[in-house]
């Protein structure tokens, strides 16, 4: 799932709609503390960025949470979900049958700012190896490491 121009990156795509997809891209840091990176959505008629997507060293990183998706591959009930500190980035996930995860993208840069936008797209998956080689990708991203 890495980025098809050979930067680093991860590109998820949607399996029921190839049109449908999320990419995480442009990663750079400001200190040992954190890494910053972009993450972009599109779909028919949609393309939205944020620039500035933060991931701190002592948050609860996306990677475990995909982890955790891909380790119940049988299935769950409900929703689960997760977001960066700084609420910008969140992903939620629901288990349909046939064995697929349905994650629900949302960017909402400067949540705090009054006239902020937020935009969603949700990719579809094979609930236990895609969704296995999502997390191991986005674990290696924040280093610069491709798989």
């Amino acid at each position: 799932m890495t980025s098809p121009d050979d930067k680093p990156g991860v590109t998820i795509r949607c399996q029921d709609s190839a049109s449908v997809g999320v990419t995480f891209c442009d990663r750079f840091s400001f200190d040992a503390d954190s890494v910053h990176y972009a993450v972009e959505l599109w779909g028919p008629g949609l393309t939205a960025r944020a620039n500035e997507v933060v991931a701190r060293i002592w948050d609860s990183g996306l990677a475990p949470f995909l982890e955790e998706l891909a380790a119940d591959y049988r299935g769950w009930d409900g929703e689960r979900s997760w977001q960066t500190n700084d609420r910008d980035l969140a992903v939620s996930a629901v288990f349909r049958s046939g064995g697929h995860v349905g994650l629900t993208w949302t960017l909402r840069p400067w949540p705090q700012v009054a006239g902020g936008w937020g935009a969603s797209v949700t990719t579809w998956l094979e609930a236990s190896e895609q969704t296995a080689s999502l997390a191991a990708d986005i674990r290696h991203f924040p280093a610069g490491e491709q798989q």
